[in-house]
């Protein structure tokens, strides 16, 4: 089972998103069987399995054995990770690309630009589980309690210089063998609960 998966495909998104299979498969961080989901989600066994083949189908959950018991033997399915991020890729050219917005301040940039690194790190992620080969990433995340709006804006203004001296530091356009990567930097109001 992986830690998380990316949905990329909008018929995958679509199974995922569905209220009765979405309940299903939360059921199945541990294997179980059809029978024993029935009697969890108040579904007769019959309509769990056809969910259940619609999840298998789109790769949603996974064969996680057998079980025997009296006369019978009972296929156990397992999801196929503890969690799901649908991709904007799913939509299509309705998905957020912050090409499309030139206010590099607002919200929907931001939105949009998070958008894209599970776009993009999705599809680099699942070519290089094919490969058996781990991606090369790195993330920061951190919480900072400014005390006034104009130590926010001297804190951004340092934060680019940092970051464009280290860039022009490190970046070689020319070197063989060389691999760009992109870096995000991001900032906004940390939600309530992260107060502390």
């Amino acid at each position: 089972m992986l830690d998380l998966d990316v949905i990329d495909d909008p018929a995958r998104a679509a199974v995922a998103l569905d209220p009765v299979k979405r309940r299903i498969l939360a059921e199945l961080s541990e294997p179980a069987s059809a029978a024993a989901l029935a009697s969890r989600v108040g579904l007769t066994r019959q309509k769990v399995n056809y969910h259940l083949r619609a999840l298998e189908e789109h790769q949603l959950v996974a064969p996680a054995g057998e079980r025997h018991w009296g006369g019978l033997t009972e296929r156990l399915l397992v999801a196929s990770a503890a969690s799901f991020v649908v991709s904007p890729a799913a939509l299509g050219s309705l998905g957020a690309d912050p090409e499309r917005n030139p206010d590099r301040l607002s919200a929907s940039y931001l939105i949009a630009l998070a958008a894209r690194i599970v776009r993009e790190v999705g599809t680099l992620w699942r070519e290089a589980r094919r490969q058996d080969k781990r991606l090369a990433t790195l993330s920061l995340d951190s919480v900072i309690r400014f005390r006034s709006a104009a130590e926010r804006a001297a804190f951004t203004r340092e934060l680019s210089e940092a970051v464009a001296g280290l860039a022009a530091r490190y970046h070689d356009e020319s070197a063989p063998g060389g691999r760009s990567h992109r870096l995000v930097v991001c900032a906004y109001p940390a939600p309530e609960a992260t107060h502390s």
